[in-house]
């Protein structure tokens, strides 16, 4: 089998089964080297296991600021938001992700998955505990230099210049419009090939995960055994439990927000749901969210569009749930207590990473480097949430799927769609 040929087989396979696939063979391997009793010879070979998580990590670190600023100024350009409805949206939109987050962080604080075991980075680390200073955190929206966020990877900077942007360049779109003009043109193709190039960058970055994975697991379980995944066990737990009450709250809000009874929504849902899960990109079930919402479950067409087709550019609240449950995770881990007010900076980043978070599996890994910096966290713990990512990442695609479907009960109404709408 030729280089090329054995490239375009591995790329049949889905991403998920060479997980499986990495998870299995590291096993094998790390008992091999010992399974927690390695042998001083193997030493040099366990510890080269993490590099290419390391550099994977790396890779990640690099991409989360150029996608966050391009995500906002792609969204702003081209989503078509009407007048009232669209503040409608933005505030459900809002309200939704900020109860996703917040629900993570309490059910973080409550079960404090953190310490139900030790957990080790597969790299150096190095400790920047912050002290929340909310004037200092004012004084430092503002940068010295337009390219030192993207340098420094400051999220609050970087929220400041993408939304300012956003909205003038959005505000400029709009009056050449009226005016018949269209000379905003060529700035929209330029970011929106620039939205398409951070893009695939990010999936070649992606396709590498597997091998992250493999090597991450094989040295952990060289090294220690198989007590370091009591404590991700309990992560993965902590965070099933977080969603399923985000979920809940999705189906209360239907309940009293709109016509829509919670059954026929969950009926109706499950294609979307599954093929959520099965594909975790939110983009690929884009389709099939806004045709069953129509059909299955009856709601109008400007209503499931604006939900299912433009509130799925802004919402992803079960990754911004997940994000900040990980940030909380890690500094249990680490013994790094976070104030309140560092956790309301936690929300904060969260919730503008999520919009950054494009529709493709395992995308929120990049933004969540940005999570982990706002309130100085060692990035190098992602590495090990990669292992357990695959899964969850499935989990929260769902959960996004089912708030945009939320959003779109909500918006239309407590009166069912009539034969005299049509």
């Amino acid at each position: 089998m030729s280089k090329i040929q054995a490239i375009n087989w591995l790329k049949r396979i889905p991403l998920t089964l060479q997980i499986i696939i990495a998870l299995v063979v590291a096993v094998i391997l790390g008992i091999a080297l010992g399974a927690g009793n390695p042998s001083p010879s193997n030493a040099t070979l366990i510890t080269n296991l993490a590099i290419p998580a390391e550099l994977i990590l790396k890779a990640l670190r690099t991409l989360a600021t150029p996608l966050i600023l391009v995500a906002v100024l792609h969204t702003f350009m081209t989503t078509n938001i009407p007048g009232t409805a669209g503040r409608r949206l933005a505030v459900l939109l809002l309200t939704n992700t900020t109860v996703a987050i917040v629900v993570g962080l309490l059910v973080a604080n409550i079960l404090r998955p953190g310490t139900w075991g030790t957990l080790v980075a597969p790299g150096s680390t190095e400790n920047t505990t912050q002290s929340f200073d909310p004037w200092g955190l004012f004084k430092d929206a503002v940068p010295e230099a337009i390219l030192k966020p993207l340098v420094d990877n400051n999220v609050i900077q970087l929220i400041v210049i993408a939304l300012s942007f956003g909205i003038v360049l959005r505000a400029l779109k709009s009056e050449q419009i009226q005016q018949g003009k269209n000379t905003y043109q060529p700035i929209e193709d330029v970011i929106a090939i620039l939205f398409e190039a951070v893009i695939r960058i990010l999936n070649w970055v992606i396709a590498l995960v597997p091998i992250a994975v493999f090597g991450i697991v094989a040295k952990i379980i060289a090294e220690r055994g198989f007590a370091p995944f009591q404590s991700l066990a309990a992560f993965i737990l902590a965070v099933l439990v977080a969603l399923f009450l985000q979920a809940c709250y999705y189906l209360t809000r239907v309940k009293i927000g709109s016509w829509v009874n919670p059954f026929k929504f969950l009926a109706g849902g499950t294609d979307a749901f599954l093929t959520a899960f099965s594909t975790s990109s939110s983009t690929i079930t884009m389709p099939i969210t806004f045709e069953i919402l129509q059909t299955k479950i009856g709601l109008r067409e400007s209503s499931a569009s604006l939900g299912a087709l433009v509130g799925a550019n802004f919402n992803n609240d079960g990754t911004a749930l997940y994000e900040a449950m990980s940030a909380l995770y890690i500094s249990q881990v680490i013994g790094q207590h976070l104030s309140l007010g560092q956790q309301l900076v936690v929300v904060l980043t969260s919730i503008f990473a999520s919009v950054g978070a494009a529709g493709i599996p395992n995308a929120g890994l990049v933004t969540m480097t940005l999570v982990f910096t706002s309130v100085g966290l060692p990035t190098q713990y992602i590495a090990l949430l990669v292992t357990v990512d695959w899964f969850l990442d499935r989990c929260r695609t769902a959960i996004n799927v089912m708030g945009d479907m939320t959003v779109s009960a909500l918006l239309d109404g407590k009166k069912p769609h009539s034969v005299d709408e049509e």
